[in-house]
């Protein structure tokens, strides 16, 4: 993922990888390696909610040099004053984290900060025109990694590609039997937890396929 990245006219959707809510550092660094060895990745968000600030430098110190090494950009979840810190190309806030005008002033102008918008087309616009990098919409489908506030319909994503270049993202209960419409609905980027890290045939498995999925339908 990088900056200024349009819409997915003329651009083929990507997978967006997000760390399992808890994790053990050094088992995920292996994981996370095969991952990125398989196939087309734009971006790891780090998402840890519970852990302290000092294992999310550690981890981020860990995870960074990896995903840099693989072109793939490194996103914070939440904590845009710890992201700017440790070095990240990016953030990711929702509703109840920093604003996104927080978030700008501590990334600065060249970071990437997205946007949770869950299923409210006011809520991305205003993301939009504010100056958001993307913004994301979910949850899709059911998912067990935490309880979606809202849901939304693939329909949103096509919405959105023809109001706009800001780039969307889909997440939410996502595998690779069922990202195939979301695809087609014109999502920018496939936002991705159990359906990579809990694939029955590990992560690199579930990249390679999720990318065969994604040029089958685009």
């Amino acid at each position: 993922m990088k900056k200024g990245t349009q819409s997915s006219s003329g651009n083929r959707c990507r997978l967006y990888l997000i760390s399992p809510p808890a994790l053990s550092i050094d088992d995920f660094t292996d994981q996370l390696i095969l991952a990125l060895k398989a196939g087309d990745v734009a971006c790891l968000q780090l998402r840890l909610k519970n852990a302290g600030d000092e294992a999310i430098r550690a981890a981020s110190a860990q995870l960074i040099p990896i995903c840099h090494d693989h072109d793939v950009a490194f996103i914070l979840n939440d904590r845009p004053d710890l992201a700017a810190d440790v070095g990240a190309d990016g953030v990711h806030v929702g509703k109840n984290d920093a604003s996104y005008t927080e978030a700008r002033r501590l990334m600065g102008r060249n970071a990437i900060v997205g946007v949770s918008c869950y299923n409210s087309q006011h809520l991305a616009i205003v993301a939009g025109e504010k100056g958001a990098d993307y913004v994301a919409f979910g949850a899709f489908y059911p998912t067990a990694t935490k309880q979606p506030p809202e849901r939304a319909e693939p329909e949103l994503l096509t919405w959105w590609q023809d109001v706009t270049t800001v780039p969307g993202v889909a997440i939410g209960g996502i595998t690779t039997d069922n990202c195939g419409a979301l695809v087609q609905a014109g999502a920018d980027f496939i936002a991705v937890i159990s359906g990579v890290w809990g694939h029955r045939d590990g992560p690199g498995t579930a990249v390679a396929e999720f990318n065969k999925e994604i040029t089958t339908q685009s």
